[in-house]
């Protein structure tokens, strides 16, 4: 079988699993700058159509269409110069037409999409569980970077998230369906009711319904039981990167800080390490 030299060689399956993580990671680069625009797009659309005006004739715009070229000079992106990391690197940072710089986030995605696929493949060993867990995971990349650049959560992102989990949870992936559902639930009136006795207090929104959704999600594929770690590190961090933007970044208090990247990042040590720190905890 073609799996075969996979299964029986844990070294080249982790490999591959890394090099399909940076083909991956090209990818998710196209889902962090389209999706939100695709957004805006649909909503202009929704807002043309209830003013009576029709929805205007749009040129296609998806994942797909129209083929990816430098913002500064329009030059179409070859194949050679689409290769994850390797273009990146070839090119010196710039467009191969105008030379403007492109940004380095690009391959940091890559590598980081990467390096983390390769670490669930060794963490999950070959099987389906491993592949449950690098869809969940590569879904909570794209998230963070969509956060950090909009301060959105797709729902087309984080929905999906959540039927995926209690349902690949019915057979046992990563906890029981009892556990998952009560996992969705309670991740998302935990942080609906800190929402809304913070809006009491203050008259202020502290964060949005897409961290609700992804903390929903979260729970759907990992149970309740994770949740309080996901939220103690969520938090923790979250105070941290803040306290220090504030302090030494010159960020204004005013400017609100996504919390979502931080949910992902709890997530994701919960999935990779979960067990074994509440485990450590609780012989503590």
């Amino acid at each position: 079988m073609i799996f075969e030299p996979l299964q029986s060689s844990p070294a080249l399956y982790v490999t591959v699993v890394a090099l399909l993580g940076l083909m991956v990671g090209s990818f998710l680069n196209v889902v962090i700058h389209r999706l939100p625009r695709m957004m805006e797009r649909e909503w202009r659309e929704q807002c043309s159509t209830i003013d009576g005006e029709g929805t205007p004739p749009a040129t296609p715009y998806n994942l797909v269409i129209p083929r990816s070229a430098c913002p500064s000079c329009g030059h179409m992106i070859s194949a050679w110069e689409n290769i994850p990391l390797i273009s990146w690197l070839i090119l010196r940072g710039r467009c191969a037409h105008c030379k403007t710089p492109i940004s380095p986030r690009y391959p940091i995605v890559e590598a980081l999409t990467g390096i983390i696929s390769g670490y669930v493949a060794w963490r999950f060993g070959f099987g389906p569980t491993a592949l449950a867990a690098l869809l969940f995971t590569w879904a909570l990349i794209a998230l963070t970077f969509i956060d950090f650049d909009t301060q959105l959560l797709p729902d087309s992102i984080t929905q999906p998230l959540i039927w995926l989990g209690l349902l690949l949870n019915l057979n046992g992936f990563f906890t029981s369906l009892n556990e998952a559902l009560v996992g969705a639930v309670a991740g998302y009136l935990s942080l609906w009711s800190v929402y809304w006795l913070f809006k009491l207090a203050t008259k202020k929104e502290g964060m949005g319904y897409g961290d609700f959704k992804l903390l929903a999600a979260i729970g759907a594929w990992l149970g309740w039981q994770m949740l309080p770690l996901v939220i103690l590190l969520s938090s923790l961090v979250g105070a941290v990167v803040g306290i220090s933007l504030i302090l030494f970044a010159g960020h204004g208090r005013q400017i609100p800080i996504p919390f979502g990247p931080y949910l992902a990042g709890g997530g994701l040590i919960a999935l990779l390490w979960g067990k074994q720190i509440t485990q450590a905890y609780l012989g503590l």
